[in-house]
């Protein structure tokens, strides 16, 4: 951004961004490691953490079966939002066909394993939750919790008879193409052989749980778990919190993240003493979540949850819309970021002059009409500037909001952000601030370095040794590792090419969902996709999607679907060229899992979603639809 004169930032904005400039880039750069996504500990089979964190499941008993050899129309990789969604649509659609194969012992996915205390989602339940007009459910909250949302995962399953259709405590161990056969052969730890004409794989993007590379990290005597496997018989309680055992226990929470911002409270409450080891401080703003109408839903026309949806995801994308539905602290956030801009934007009739005197430009010849009128425009609003002002206004009220709240003036400074307000996830909570003014609770804020060593009986930083009994890792998930890694399994397709190598120079996919070299294999998530905040959206429309493409290929006869070698390149050219603004932004943000750590990596612009926005791509996915055929995809 260019700089503003310091007398109008003081009068009109309130503050200085050119000093926020500042601040941001010193931030930035002072987190910046050369190890990047190295500073994690990648789980290997014989690490000792591997059973724990991967393979135990505190919340079932073991599952005794004998192997399983049959074949289906489709099997369904995964349990959680994506699998559950898939089979629901496929059977909306008359394919009824499916086998769901999951590892754990249950459906709901990130929802069955995350039951950390406090644990809850920071997105409208009304448009988080799907189907919920074929359902009937109706949330107790504006934002719902844990145990309400796997609640809900039981109500799909049992609404689309999801359960005789599901192999549960079962990991796949390969899935490969088999030619001659047409066919997939889908391989499981309980030495399954499985054969399916289609293979969807909705692993998800959050399953497999990370360490930090702490020195020390296996040395420690005390007792350890990662939130995704909370351990109750340690801790006492449950999901809402009631950590009784607790009561005598010194313990250590790392990572400062959203999950941390859900727990914290809960262990400050419980423990005899909480030490909340912060390396970057979370943007923690309002919640203010309120209980259900049951009147107000009831009273809802048909199709209003999709119009409540696409309402949401159009103020997060920057959309003009009449009214704003959900009216909470994500669609604030827009509002100010482009409430603005509209509000600056050109006239018709200077668009109009605009155009009438492009002839006269050389530019106009270069770029088109199209994009010389934009160019117009955003230079004519100066968009970077003002898109940055309103990101540091509200930042600023998430900052003042934890000076109003933390007594203390030092912590309360440590728990400031200073970065854009979407480099991180952000956060909405009402009770993790007023925390840190418990008499037993500490924030040790490492200020970007991290802690230096784990011994036997604690963790150590700055020549200090923290005594302890317990340490809490609230460290997350590997994102953006090799795709195989996280899913746990290999994938091998024509001429048995694995996805691996396939990707090995950047994702390569049409629509997101198919690869060439992977015949009747798709691939769901938000790369090369629409990427949306309410998650579930995204996936429920590429659910629909793909239900219809095995619907429409089942009426014609159709039996092998491929991504053809021009559409994928075109449509991997389309992610690139539109993933610009988005790369730049990520180059600047504060170190984290978003841009690794504050090296983005390389071929990144092909690890994005599709630039436009989801709703742009939705429309896209519909108008694919609507003309028929199957368009960009081989078809025998």
């Amino acid at each position: 951004m260019s700089t503003i004169d310091n007398a109008i930032s003081n009068e009109t904005l309130g503050f200085d961004p050119n000093a926020l400039a500042k601040r941001y880039a010193e931030e930035r750069d002072k987190r910046i490691r050369p190890d990047a996504e190295a500073q994690f500990v990648q789980l290997a089979h014989d690490s000792p953490f591997t059973n724990k964190y991967l393979q135990e499941d505190p919340y079932c008993e073991p599952l005794e079966r004998a192997p399983i050899k049959d074949e289906r129309e489709v099997i369904v990789i995964g349990g959680g939002w994506v699998g559950m969604l898939t089979a629901a649509r496929l059977v909306q659609a008359g394919i009824r066909d499916i086998r769901i194969v999951e590892s754990g012992g249950d459906f709901g996915g990130t929802w069955y394993w995350n039951r950390y205390p406090g644990a809850s989602c920071d997105i409208e339940s009304y448009v988080y939750f799907p189907l919920l007009e074929k359902t009937g459910f109706v949330p107790k909250q504006k934002y719902t919790n844990a145990p309400e949302t796997l609640e809900y995962c039981h109500v799909i399953a049992k609404t689309y008879g999801l359960h005789e259709r599901a192999l549960m405590q079962t990991m796949v161990a390969s899935t490969d193409w088999d030619e001659e056969l047409g066919r997939w052969i889908v391989s499981t730890d309980r030495q399954d052989r499985l054969k399916a004409r289609y293979v969807v794989h909705s692993n998800g993007p959050l399953n497999r749980p990370k360490l930090p590379a702490i020195r020390g990290i296996n040395d420690f005597k005390g007792h350890t778990f990662h939130t995704s496997r909370w351990d109750y018989a340690y801790t006492g309680g449950d999901s809402n919190g009631g950590l009784d055992k607790l009561h005598d226990k010194r313990v250590a929470v790392i990572g400062t993240g959203a999950t941390a911002v859900q727990c914290v409270p809960h262990l400050g409450a419980a423990a005899k003493q909480l030490y909340v080891f912060q390396r970057t401080p979370s943007s923690v703003d309002v919640r203010n979540n309120q209980p259900t109408d049951p009147s107000w839903i009831g009273s809802q026309p048909d199709g209003w949850q999709d119009e409540r949806r696409r309402n949401f995801e159009s103020i997060m994308t920057g959309a003009g819309v009449k009214e704003d539905l959900v009216a909470d602290g994500w669609t604030e956030a827009f509002r100010l970021l482009f409430g603005s801009l509209r509000d600056k934007a050109p006239s018709k009739a200077r668009l109009a002059l605009w155009a009438a005197t492009s002839p006269l430009s050389p530019k106009l010849y270069q770029v088109g009409l199209k994009k010389y009128l934009t160019d117009k425009a955003m230079s004519h609003m100066d968009l970077a500037r003002e898109m940055e002002l309103a990101d540091y206004q509200k930042m600023e009220q998430v900052r003042a909001r934890a000076e109003s709240i933390v007594e203390d003036p030092d912590t309360a400074e440590a728990l400031k952000p200073y970065y854009r307000q979407f480099c991180k996830r952000p956060c909405f909570h009402d009770e993790y601030l007023p925390t840190f003014n418990r008499p037993n609770v500490a924030l040790v804020n490492t200020d970007v370095r991290g802690v230096d060593e784990i011994t036997a009986i604690g963790i150590v930083f700055d020549g200090q040794e923290y005594p302890l009994d317990c340490i809490v890792f609230a460290t997350g998930f590997e994102v953006g590792t090799d795709y195989a890694r996280r899913a746990g399994y290999q994938i091998h397709g024509v001429d048995g090419m694995s996805v691996s190598q396939k990707w090995q120079d950047g994702l390569s996919t049409f629509h997101g969902m198919h690869s060439r070299g992977f015949p009747n294999s798709f691939f769901f998530g938000p790369a090369q996709s629409g990427f949306t905040a309410t998650y579930t959206y995204s996936l429920d429309e590429q659910s629909v999607h793909l239900a219809h493409i095995l619907s429409t290929a089942k009426a014609k006869g159709v039996t092998r679907l491929e991504a053809s070698e021009a559409a994928e390149k075109q449509w991997v050219k389309t992610i690139i060229d539109k993933a610009r603004l988005m790369a730049d932004f990520q180059e600047k943000c504060t170190p984290g899992y978003y841009n690794n750590e504050g090296k983005p990596r390389e071929h990144f612009e092909q690890m994005v979603s599709y630039g436009d926005g989801p709703i742009p791509f939705f429309n896209l996915l519909a108008k694919w639809r609507d003309a028929g055929g199957f368009s960009g995809l081989n078809i025998t």
